[in-house]
């Protein structure tokens, strides 16, 4: 994102602070992680909240500057996530293993981050995608080989690294400015 615009870092820290927050949201969980997770939850809302004051401090882009080709690949792949996503939850929930949704979202969204990094022009997606990704698998290998449910792992780590993100292009921003 270096070199981005500041309406494109504000968006980031919106758009990713709010998915921390819900994604924080997933777990249930115990004190004192319980209050961690809200602690989380906070901070996200707080960075999606900066990054909003970002966009409307930026102002809409100009007419012109829309480009309709990468627009109509971000929409391609946001609906082949949702798509994927939505026939993966049919199938486990007809499996009856409802318990591994959780990784299953977060696999899919690690894995969309790799193909929006070229059209969101950000690199630093693909990492973001791969780490998401891993948090997935590492949420499904916790709830084979232990108690810990997958749902735990994912929510935590997922929520950890959309937060960090989101911050990271707050940070970005005002490297910008």
């Amino acid at each position: 994102m270096a070199g981005l615009p500041r309406r494109q870092a504000g968006l980031t820290a919106l758009y990713l602070g709010v998915f921390a927050a819900v994604w924080f949201s997933v777990p249930k969980a115990d004190p004192p992680l319980r209050s961690l997770l809200v602690v989380g939850s906070v901070g996200a809302l707080l960075a999606a909240t900066a990054g909003a004051v970002l966009v409307i401090r930026a102002g809409r882009r100009p007419a012109g500057e829309r480009d309709r080709a990468t627009d109509r690949r971000y929409g391609l792949i946001v609906a082949a996530e949702v798509a994927v996503g939505l026939i993966g939850v049919l199938l486990l929930v007809t499996a009856g293993l409802t318990g591994y949704i959780p990784a299953l979202i977060c696999a899919v969204v690690g894995v969309h981050f790799v193909p929006l990094a070229p059209v969101l022009k950000d690199r630093l997606l693909v990492p973001l995608g791969v780490a998401v990704t891993l948090v997935a698998l590492a949420g499904l290998v916790v709830d084979l080989v232990s108690g810990v449910s997958a749902g735990l792992v994912v929510g935590t780590g997922t929520g950890a690294l959309l937060l960090a993100y989101a911050v990271l292009g707050l940070l970005r921003a005002r490297r910008v400015a």
